[in-house]
């Protein structure tokens, strides 16, 4: 009997049911923490700022000795002693008194605001304040950002820029978060060489590799081991057993189809592998493979590099999802409006290289063949054409998935 084909939907189900979120962790260093995935919830162990601070150059005063003050009708005081960031003064700010302070020093006892030296005469050891300012102006509260024993991260947030400097102001050299899924990548082939090896008669350069490698470190994966190997069955065999040793995720290309070099049906029976499904309803990429060898699940990709693109995406990308616990690596489907036509018809579902922008969609010029990877260059969705739809014109509505 024929293997069932299956539909996008269910061969999703079928591999996200053999996966479960990554639960160990690790401590890194906060300059790799940025896209990493936080295992923690993290509280201020001290108010930040840790005192009332100065948020610019000017002069610590009481603000009742400068009531009325005006450019006519100076105040006038006597400044005591001068404060630079990273210093305290060791003074009071006591009536008819004030002292000269910069931006981020710890303001004086005594003083309940800051007067800007552009509102003065700069006077060094007197000063005349042209400005009225009320108490507690131009002056930052301990804690203002936020108060000891405030959480300030909450686990599963996935990190950047900004969380990594909240850290830091923490005094957190180091951070615990998720460890990252462990990826391996194969492309098979005899026809295949690698970039820097002399291109022989019937040889193509290996593109699938790094397209698939390097979108994995993009999408902040782990890349454990990355090869490639002819149509040689025992050798793949040796790569996958090994692999599987160390990757939470094996990923090959090639070899999936039904003719005498599609090794990778005989792989997985050397290896004993329990097999999920061999075909899914889409174009490109349909003959895709997938298998589960001593746990950890094996996706046998398509050799042609955009069907391969493809379905790293959509069959790929959702366990990397739920590997990580991250939302944003789920994907996400939008409708647009089409500003391109597709006259094919759609026997299966299709999806088409594109460009998607406030709302509309564009077909990028150039073929759209499975084998073509250029005209995917500078695309940021794929067009999802339902099977039995005879073309796309200009001005439809279509679903977008966004990459």
């Amino acid at each position: 009997m024929a293997e069932k084909i299956l539909d996008l939907k269910q061969a999703q189900e079928l591999l996200l049911e053999r996966v479960e979120k990554i639960e160990e962790t690790e401590s890194i260093s906060l300059w790799d923490a940025v896209g990493r995935v936080l295992s923690e919830d993290v509280s201020a162990g001290h108010d930040q700022p840790p005192f009332p601070r100065s948020p610019l150059d000017g002069y610590a005063v009481r603000s009742q000795d400068i009531e009325g003050a005006s450019k006519e009708s100076p105040a006038e005081l006597t400044v005591i002693d001068e404060v630079d960031a990273g210093h305290v003064s060791g003074k009071c700010v006591s009536p008819g008194t004030a002292i000269r302070i910069m931006t981020g020093a710890p303001i004086p006892e005594g003083a309940d605001c800051i007067v800007g030296q552009e509102d003065t005469d700069y006077g060094e050891e007197t000063v005349e304040i042209y400005e009225e300012i009320g108490a507690y102006q131009n002056y930052c509260h301990a804690g203002e950002d936020y108060k000891e024993g405030t959480r300030i991260l909450t686990g599963g947030m996935v990190l950047g820029s900004v969380e990594a400097g909240i850290l830091a102001s923490l005094g957190r050299e180091k951070v615990s978060v998720y460890r990252r899924p462990r990826i391996a990548v194969l492309t098979t082939g005899d026809e295949t060489v690698l970039p820097g090896e002399a291109l022989g008669p019937g040889k193509i350069y290996d593109s699938n590799l790094y397209t698939l490698v390097t979108r994995f470190i993009s999408l902040g994966m782990d890349v454990v081991r990355r090869d490639r190997l002819g149509d040689d069955l025992a050798a793949a065999a040796e790569w996958i057993r090994l692999a599987a040793q160390e990757a939470d995720l094996i990923v090959t290309t090639g070899g999936v189809s039904v003719g005498k070099k599609d090794i990778m049906h005989e792989v997985l029976k050397l290896l004993g592998c329990e097999r999920i499904f061999w075909r899914i309803a889409v174009k490109p990429g349909m003959p895709t493979l997938c298998a589960q060898y001593q746990g950890t699940l094996l996706i046998c990709l398509s050799g042609n590099p955009f069907g391969a693109a493809v379905n790293l995406e959509l069959l790929v990308r959702p366990l990397l999802a739920k590997l990580t616990g991250r939302k944003d690596l789920e994907l996400k489907k939008v409708t647009a409006v089409a500003e391109s036509t597709f006259p094919k018809k759609s026997g299966v579902t299709r999806y088409v290289r594109a460009y998607y922008e406030d709302g509309k969609v564009r077909i990028p010029e150039g073929s759209n063949a499975s084998g073509i990877l250029s005209s995917m260059c500078g695309c940021n969705c794929l067009i999802e054409i339902p099977a039995g739809t005879l073309r796309v014109d200009r001005g439809d509505e279509v679903w977008v998935i966004l990459l």
